[in-house]
C-alpha cells in the first residue's frame, strides 16, 4: 500500500509556488537513489509556468530482487518521514529582486483512499419477525416482517410495510445497500477535506530539512 505525501506551497508567495516543483524533483530523485519508486498522483499549477501550488505523490518503497510490483511498506515510511515536516528551498527567486531566499514548504502524510466497507448480501443476517401494530389478524400471526442487520457495522433496519416477507426484505437489503453507500460516500469527502486543511498548516521557520540547488 502506497504511502502518499502532499508538498504545498500553503498561502505563500509564488516562489513558494516554485518551491514546490523544484522540492518535488528533488524527492523523486532521492527516491530513485534510495531504490523507492514515486508517482505523481494531482497537481495543482501555480500562476507561473512549471510552477506547483502543491503535488500529491505516491511513495511505494521497492524491495532488491522482488518480483515486479512487491514492495516494502515500512521503506515506503521510511522515506516519507525523512520528507516530512517543513521544508525549506534555498535559492534567490527567479520572478524579483528581494533579500529572502528562503522559501518554505509543507510536506505531510495523509490518506487518499478511504477505507470503504461496501455491500455485500452475504454479510446481512435477515430475521423474521412478527408485524407490529393494525392490519387484522394476518399482520399479527404471520411473521412478514424483516429485521436486516449488516454484521461489519451492526447497522439495523426493521421493515414491515408490506404484507409479504420477501418484499419486505426486498426493501430492508435497499435501505442498508443505500445507507452504507452513503456513509462510504461521506467518508471520502471527509479525507478530501483534510487533505485541503494541510494546506493551511505550513509552518514557516526551524524546516525540517533545507535542499539547494
Amino acid at each position: 500500500m502506497s504511502v502518499h505525501l502532499l508538498l504545498s506551497a500553503g498561502r505563500g508567495p509564488q516562489e513558494c509556488a516554485w518551491a514546490v516543483a523544484m522540492l518535488a524533483r528533488r524527492l523523486e530523485a532521492d527516491a530513485g537513489r534510495r531504490g523507492v519508486t514515486t508517482r505523481r498522483v494531482e497537481s495543482v499549477p501555480g500562476e507561473r509556468p512549471g510552477t506547483l501550488l502543491s503535488v500529491l505523490v505516491a511513495i511505494d518503497g521497492a524491495v532488491d530482487g522482488a518480483v515486479d510490483g512487491d514492495h516494502d511498506p515500512a521503506a515506503a515510511e521510511t522515506f516519507a518521514a525523512s520528507w516530512t515536516g517543513t521544508l525549506c528551498w534555498q535559492a534567490p527567486s527567479p520572478y524579483r529582486t528581494v533579500g529572502r531566499k528562503n522559501w518554505y514548504v509543507t510536506a505531510q502524510p495523509c490518506q487518499v483512499d478511504a477505507e470503504r466497507i461496501g455491500f455485500a448480501e452475504s454479510d446481512v443476517e435477515i430475521v423474521a419477525c412478527r408485524t407490529g401494530g393494525p392490519g387484522g389478524q394476518h399482520r399479527n400471526k404471520a411473521s412478514t416482517a424483516v429485521r436486516a442487520t449488516h454484521r461489519p457495522t451492526g447497522m439495523v433496519v426493521v421493515v414491515d410495510t408490506e404484507r409479504q416477507f420477501a418484499l419486505n426484505r426486498r426493501i430492508a437489503l435497499q435501505l442498508l445497500r443505500t445507507r452504507i453507500e452513503d456513509r462510504d460516500t461521506a467518508a471520502g469527502r471527509e479525507l478530501v477535506a483534510d487533505r485541503w486543511k494541510i494546506h493551511d498548516e505550513l509552518v514557516r521557520g526551524n524546516p525540517t530539512r533545507v535542499e539547494r540547488p
